[in-house]
């Protein structure tokens, strides 16, 4: 396998990775918006931590693609 094809094997992996995570944090967003009120504090508190995580996560693997897009363009 051709480092060309590796590379795009990789990016393709790490862009389904990205939309699960994507997905994820929507979801928990969204519960953490409907139940905002009723939900006790601490699982509040840990699903904010859980988003915020995600978050940056997911910004961490666009910059890993993006690199690895680069990678691609020198080859």
């Amino acid at each position: 396998m051709s480092k060309l094809d590796r590379l795009k094997e990789q990016i393709a992996y790490l862009k389904f990775w990205q939309g699960i995570m994507v997905v994820t944090n929507i979801s928990l967003i969204g519960w953490l918006v409907s139940t905002g009120y009723t939900a006790d504090g601490l699982t509040l508190l840990l699903a904010g931590f859980g988003a915020l995580f995600l978050t940056i996560g997911i910004v961490a693997m666009h910059r890993k693609i993006d690199r690895r897009i680069e990678q691609t363009g020198r080859l």
